[in-house]
């Protein structure tokens, strides 16, 4: 995603945290975010640690809705995904 125009803000791929998120949620206008994964990942929310499946490369724990995604070029590995923070909403 080197050069894209949303890396302009600071924050890219690699960041970490709710800094991810946000970067994932706005790349490419918005569409990457409800893009299917290639593969999806299994994993445990970083909020509630209830498990379930990232499908998605930005994506909400169905137990208690916490935000999650992950990154193209880190998509391979669900040790890569990113949690916004028990504080965070989706905007609307």
């Amino acid at each position: 995603m080197a050069g894209c125009s949303s890396c302009g803000s600071g924050a890219g791929p690699f960041a970490e945290g709710r800094e991810l998120v946000e970067f994932v949620y706005q790349a490419h206008g918005g569409v990457l975010r409800q893009k299917p994964l290639p593969n999806a990942l299994q994993t445990n929310c970083q909020g509630c640690n209830e498990a379930f499946m990232l499908t998605t490369f930005v994506g909400c724990c169905p137990h208690c809705g916490g935000v999650h995604a992950v990154s193209p070029p880190r998509a391979n590995d669900s040790s890569n995904i990113q949690f916004a923070g028990t504080d965070f909403q989706l905007p609307a």
